[in-house]
């Protein structure tokens, strides 16, 4: 294969990868993001004394509206066993890879609408950041 053809291959390559990792991109997040939230904030609710056993849900999750420019995109979601109807926010700091939790939370009310509040609950932790500060 001479130098042109190999060029021309690299091209076309590149063409057709692009628009593939951007529709990938859309549909299932930033896998970067994702790797940053999996691999931080299990580790740091461990160290705050949480066991998995004591998680009904976490998972990643990408909001669909700008969040905190200090945090990455991605955050966890966290839904405890023992206040099953809220809904806890974590997210890594792009500087120093620091997890913190968001100060909103989603509570689900009993005729099943879910409100966003940001008063002290159960597993609240003592400094929370607003996720909807620094959106600029």
């Amino acid at each position: 294969m001479n130098k042109r053809t190999k060029v021309i291959l690299l091209f076309s390559i590149i063409l057709i990868a692009s628009p593939i990792g951007f529709v990938y991109v859309l549909n299932n997040g930033n896998p970067y993001t994702k790797y940053i939230a999996n691999k931080y904030i299990p580790e740091h609710l461990e160290e705050i004394g949480y066991e998995k056993g004591q998680l009904k849900v976490s998972d990643y999750g990408e909001p669909k509206y700008l969040i905190n420019k200090d945090f990455y995109h991605g955050h966890y979601m966290v839904v405890f066993i023992d206040e099953p109807d809220t809904r806890y926010f974590y997210g890594v700091t792009k500087k120093g890879k620091q997890v913190k939790q968001f100060c909103e939370k989603d509570v689900l009310s009993a005729n099943g609408v879910s409100d966003m509040v940001v008063s002290k609950t159960k597993h609240s932790e003592k400094k929370c950041v607003n996720f909807l500060d620094n959106r600029d």
